[in-house]
């Protein structure tokens, strides 16, 4: 089942630009840039995803099919995980070349991309998963409210996360902006990706629920 409600997503719900928005972590080569960016991109592409769906029915479409409600959520939710996860991945391999010819760090625009940047990042991710997404269910039709308060989120997320990593000078910004791979920056990442996958689990859950509650 999730297999093909998968499938259908990929096939008929990605929006075109998706591959564009694949191809952003590309800026993890930039030497001087806010690193959070990248990951703001995926949640954006995220968004173009619901829009499109809106904008052609599918949740009517989907809802047709002999599935249950619940069903249709869980897909439009692996579709999002399948590409957050794919944008971190994609992402790595250009961060250890980023280390590697600037092992000295000195990135002036953000926080270097080291393991407590990963997960600080899925944190944001995960954020965005529990207040973009449910509140879309709450209509399965409304994207103002749930752009808005997503995006003030991301916004205030990473001004709060760069501030603390480098432009207020304290043992936690010494600790979270070096360049290179720590192993005491591995607890950091750890307790990204649990809080990631609560948060995830959690927003399913509430969209599941409010779903049900949507007279289509």
């Amino acid at each position: 089942m999730m297999k093909n409600l998968l499938y259908k997503e990929l096939r008929l719900a990605i929006h075109p630009t998706m591959c564009i928005f694949l191809a952003m972590p590309l800026l993890m080569l930039a030497p001087n840039y806010p690193y959070y960016v990248v990951f703001m991109y995926t949640c954006l592409a995220i968004y173009f995803t619901f829009l499109i769906g809106r904008e052609q029915n599918d949740i009517f479409y989907t809802a047709a099919l002999p599935i249950k409600k619940t069903d249709v959520v869980k897909g439009r939710f692996a579709t999002a995980i399948l590409f957050e996860l794919a944008s971190v991945l994609i992402s790595v391999p250009f961060a250890v070349i980023s280390a590697k010819v600037n092992p000295n760090g000195g990135n002036a625009a953000g926080i270097e991309p080291n393991l407590a940047f990963y997960g600080l990042a899925l944190i944001m991710l995960g954020g965005f998963n529990i207040i973009f997404i449910p509140e879309f269910y709450r209509t399965a039709r409304k994207l103002f409210r749930p752009t808005l308060f997503s995006a003030i989120f991301i916004f205030a997320y990473i001004a709060a996360a760069e501030t603390a990593a480098q432009y207020y000078p304290s043992p936690v910004s010494e600790f979270l902006d070096r360049a290179g791979i720590f192993p005491e920056h591995l607890p950091i990442l750890a307790a990204g990706i649990i809080i990631y996958a609560v948060l995830t689990f959690l927003a399913y859950k509430i969209s599941a629920k409010r779903f049900e509650r949507v007279d289509l």
